[in-house]
């Protein structure tokens, strides 16, 4: 019996190796925060960005995709072309973790069962979560922690571009936007409803922040039956 389950392991993994319905890899990158304080260029890194994600290939124009980024945000008053903000000079710097789930969409037919090498355009949204501390400006301009921390709901936008450097190694570079519904990130809303009247900027615009990078993906699992979804 247990050579006859070595034998089934082994005729397993065997089965698998050529089957690349899963991926697993990983994420470095940049980011730079869109609010009301610092720059407000929409693609301009100036933070290290890196992270985790895995994908379930469901045909060959759709995935499945779950990821975890960490990375810094950072605005800087003096770096923005508006001159009331570089009168203003605040600055800030607050680490966040995003959770993201959704569904990524190629232009062409990325069937990675074909023979050859293969590229395609992409598309990613679906729902972002962003675990960030709170702050505050005080009446000085001095950034104040407040000690505690929040999750902010975002939607991610992501136009990327992918291609198979190997059988089973996947390669894209992507720039993403994130729209957040808050506008707490950079400080300019206190989280503490006592200190409203320390909120600045626009307070009916939310807090977006971007990420540009690239993903390598390592693919594997059974051979899919796309008929069926």
């Amino acid at each position: 019996m247990r050579y006859f389950f070595l034998l089934f392991l082994c005729v397993f993994i065997t089965n698998n190796v050529d089957a690349q319905i899963y991926e697993v890899g990983v994420y470095a990158g940049g980011s730079n925060f869109i609010g009301d304080v610092g720059a407000t260029d929409y693609i301009s890194p100036n933070q290290f960005a890196f992270g985790v994600l895995a994908k379930w290939n469901r045909s060959p124009r759709h995935s499945f995709r779950a990821s975890v980024i960490f990375s810094d945000l950072e605005g800087v008053d003096a770096k923005s072309d508006d001159p009331r903000r570089k009168e203003r000079g605040y600055e800030f710097n607050s680490s966040i973790i995003e959770i993201s789930l959704g569904m990524e969409f190629t232009f062409l037919e990325f069937d990675l069962h074909t023979i050859g090498t293969k590229g395609t355009p992409y598309l990613y949204s679906g729902l972002t979560l962003t675990n960030h501390d709170n702050y505050y400006f005080s009446t000085t301009g001095e950034y104040t922690s407040e000690n505690t921390n929040s999750w902010a709901f975002g939607i991610p936008m992501v136009l990327g571009y992918k291609t198979n450097i190997t059988n089973q190694m996947v390669l894209a570079a992507e720039v993403g936007a994130r729209y957040t519904f808050s506008d707490e990130l950079d400080g300019s809303v206190p989280d503490s409803e006592d200190r409203d009247a320390l909120s600045f900027g626009n307070t009916n615009n939310n807090d977006w922040y971007m990420f540009t990078g690239i993903t390598l993906t390592y693919t594997f699992g059974r051979r899919p039956c796309y008929c069926n979804f």
